[in-house]
């Protein structure tokens, strides 16, 4: 019944991608482990949890190790977006473009000139 109520956690870590996964039920708490790539993708799972569970569940305990700390996350640009935009997405806040862009010299001259397909880094802030 606990798999169940925290089904749509696992379905989240299949579609992240979770390496090394593992889940058990034992005396009516699921444990999970597994490594997620990135800082903001173990925060997805966590805010998964808590949406389902609250912010202490006691009926799961996961330990979701991170493959890559370098990086909050990485991100591919689609059509549309700008470093704003994708600052929202991460941070909640979009002036925070020029951490961004600052992480990312190496492939981007100007802030407001993005590419899609182009690999982001998302530092850590």
């Amino acid at each position: 019944m606990v798999k169940a109520k925290y089904q749509d956690v696992l379905d989240l870590g299949e579609q992240l991608n979770i390496q090394d996964g593992k889940v058990e039920v034992e005396n009516g708490q699921l444990k999970v482990w597994g490594t997620a790539a990135t800082q903001y993708e173990k925060n997805l799972l966590w805010d998964k949890i808590k949406e389902i569970g609250g912010d202490e569940p006691s009926d799961i305990m996961a330990d979701i190790k991170v493959a890559d700390e370098s990086v909050y996350a990485r991100h591919t640009v689609k059509s549309g977006e700008t470093l704003g935009k994708i600052a929202k997405h991460y941070y909640g806040d979009a002036m925070k473009y020029k951490q961004i862009f600052e992480a990312n010299t190496n492939i981007l001259k100007n802030p407001d000139l993005i590419h899609p397909d182009q690999e982001l880094v998302i530092p850590n802030l």
